[in-house]
């Protein structure tokens, strides 16, 4: 019964069944190890953002601006190191105090007014769309810029962001992997994990036991945003520039990943294994469709499914273990 209680026990079989399923109908083509590396470099991007969005759920908020702040950032930095001239790690710091400052205002903004964290994050994902796209065409006259290649400390960038010495795993898979546990040992293992879940099961009940909970918010939403300001920075790194239109979607997958794994949208239950889980179920059904020859639009019903599917396991599963007790 207790093992039943974990959050994440739905993504493991999901992620067991559509790895079987692809291994059947594709072989070793989804099996061998350049398949393997194909849907783990698929799904490290979606799950590096989708630990940071999973420990905001439990909160009880949702950041429906990661996405567009993937290509704020990414367009920060390349306006940065080839409009204005700066070395990369300058361009990186700045660009990373844009994110926070974004992602602290979208905190700020929900505890201070009271107003849903999804109205709020909604707005902001349509503003920073919006800068991006008319700053970047005000300033180059387009929307994708490249040249990174030739900025200056730029093979320090893709040691860390691009290559790793693990074959054709790019570092987005280690970034992961090591964004991955710390979010589950934070969790799990901290006095602040515990105001998380607190935070998001009851703040007033939370507060009056002391929990810092405007606190906890407003700093999980920061994470959130530095989240997408490293995906932009890798992407960035490893695609050789930026897109004002990159990361469109990705605040849906990543909620849609943190769902599959576990993470109740009323908040206070979850998981970020849940949630890692989750994104490699994307990265494995995205890359099996290519490999079996599968028309990439029934991918967009795959996820309409999985969401419905994980939000009505959840929600029988909760309801029928907390009555059973």
């Amino acid at each position: 019964m207790r093992l039943l209680l974990r959050p994440e026990l739905a993504a493991v079989a999901g992620a067991v069944l559509v790895w079987a399923l692809f291994a059947a109908l594709a072989g070793s083509a989804f099996v061998s190890g350049a398949g393997t590396t194909a849907w783990l470099n698929a799904s490290a991007p979606l799950g590096i953002l989708a630990v940071a969005v999973a420990l905001l759920m439990i909160a009880g908020e949702f950041d429906l601006s990661v996405g567009s702040m993937i290509g704020a950032a990414g367009m920060c930095l390349m306006l940065l190191t080839g409009h204005f001239g700066w070395g990369f790690w300058p361009a990186v710091l700045l660009t990373v105090a844009f994110s926070l400052a974004v992602g602290l205002g979208n905190g700020l903004l929900v505890v201070r007014t009271g107003l849903p964290s999804f109205i709020v994050t909604l707005a902001t994902l349509f503003v920073l769309r919006g800068l991006t796209i008319g700053t970047s065409r005000l300033l180059t006259g387009r929307t994708q810029i490249g040249g990174i290649r030739e900025v200056e400390c730029y093979e320090s960038a893709r040691v860390l962001f691009a290559s790793t010495p693990v074959g054709s795993v790019r570092a987005a898979v280690l970034w992961w992997l090591g964004c991955g546990a710390v979010g589950i040992w934070l969790l799990r293992r901290t006095v602040f994990g515990n105001w998380i879940f607190a935070t998001g099961g009851d703040p007033e009940a939370a507060r009056n036991t002391g929990v810092p909970v405007t606190r906890v918010k407003v700093t999980l939403f920061g994470v959130t945003a530095l989240a997408a300001c490293l995906v932009a920075v890798i992407q960035a790194v490893q695609f050789g520039g930026a897109d004002a239109l990159r990361g469109q979607m990705f605040e849906f997958r990543a909620i849609i990943a943190v769902v599959i794994g576990g993470t109740l949208l009323t908040g206070g239950y979850g998981s970020v294994l849940g949630a890692v889980l989750g994104a490699l179920i994307f990265g494995m059904v995205q890359q099996g469709l290519v490999i079996t020859g599968v028309d990439a639009d029934w991918f967009q019903v795959f996820l309409g499914v999985m969401l419905l599917v994980a939000v009505v396991v959840n929600h029988y599963t909760r309801t029928r273990l907390v009555g059973a007790r």
